[in-house]
């Protein structure tokens, strides 16, 4: 996936067994953002950025919805935990991680594996990918004002 692209009408599973489509945002920016992992210190970082400024972002015009391959379960108690405002999508079969390009090797002290790569696409009104944040670019602590500011 790339700036321009169409994203998929189907988006995937929410941690309450819905299915989220992109035509629910109709008229509303998406913030779609990847993550490697339900209470994981960075993912946990950015998904409290994220609420913390959902306020802000709700009024800018966006939609916040993250993407994990965690299952609903792992997802509901992550949002409960943490007081999320949004929903997460349990995209367990990877078919959304592998859609958008973000599910790549990784590696972490000298061992090789598949992962998520924390990636964030701002998709516009009638569904194109407007930008893309990279993982390189990403600060968990401050994404929500990352996407704000810019």
């Amino acid at each position: 996936m790339k700036v321009g692209d169409k994203a998929p009408e189907i988006l995937g599973i929410n941690e309450k067994g819905e299915e989220i489509k992109l035509s629910s945002f109709a008229g509303r920016k998406l913030v779609l953002y990847f993550y490697p992992k339900d209470n994981t210190s960075g993912c946990t970082s950015e998904a409290c950025s994220l609420r913390d400024n959902y306020s802000e972002l709700r009024k800018a015009g966006y939609e916040v919805v993250g993407v994990s391959v965690d299952n609903e379960q792992s997802h509901q108690k992550f949002i409960d935990k943490h007081e999320l405002p949004f929903t997460l999508i349990a995209d367990t079969d990877k078919k959304l991680v592998e859609a958008f390009g973000v599910w790549a090797e990784k590696s972490m002290y000298g061992r090789k594996y598949m992962g998520t790569l924390r990636t964030t696409f701002i998709i516009n009104e009638e569904g194109i990918v407007e930008r893309i944040i990279g993982p390189k670019e990403i600060k968990t602590k401050e994404h929500g004002k990352q996407i704000l500011n810019n």
